[in-house]
């Protein structure tokens, strides 16, 4: 199960905001998910279940920088090489460029907006596994979304008129 899930797990994790800090969150994911296993009723897939844990484990991470540190939250770490290694050198740069500017946007929309379009749109879950990741009405998933949709056009718009 770990193998299985891990690699969504530390997306969803970096996604959220954990940074660097995303082996260890999701390594407390696991290892409460593994304590509560008993609790999963099978109502959702596994894999929401799980996601749901490693969104908590998020929260309580900016909770306790905010409480010990007053930090704000870290960059998402972008590796530019993971998805344009087979690129010209030129391409690759362009997609770093709009690969930053995308998280640039999605870290500056407000938590819930943010986590609403990781899991819809970067972790590909679909409503039902939204709505249990995230335990929101299935109306404010898509509410959320949709407003949440129209603030990151909008940033990215400002975005690509301030690079001119």
């Amino acid at each position: 199960m770990v193998a299985r899930h891990t690699a969504s797990a530390y997306r969803t994790a970096v996604l959220l905001g954990a940074g660097s800090d995303a082996d260890d969150v999701i390594q407390e994911a696991f290892v409460k998910g593994y304590r509560k296993l008993d609790r999963y009723r099978g109502e959702s897939s596994f894999r929401s279940w799980l996601l749901a844990i490693v969104a908590n484990e998020t929260r309580n991470l900016h909770r306790s920088r905010d409480r010990r540190h007053g930090l704000t939250l870290r960059a998402a770490r972008v590796d530019p090489r993971s998805e344009v290694a087979d690129d010209d050198a030129v391409a690759a740069v362009l997609a770093g460029e709009r690969r930053a500017t995308l998280v640039r946007a999605l870290r500056s929309l407000p938590a819930k907006d943010r986590e609403v379009i990781v899991c819809r749109y970067f972790l590909d879950l679909s409503e039902d596994e939204t709505v249990t990741m995230l335990g929101w009405p299935r109306g404010t998933v898509k509410s959320r979304t949709s407003r949440a949709l129209v603030k990151l056009r909008g940033l990215l718009a400002v975005e690509e008129v301030s690079r001119g």
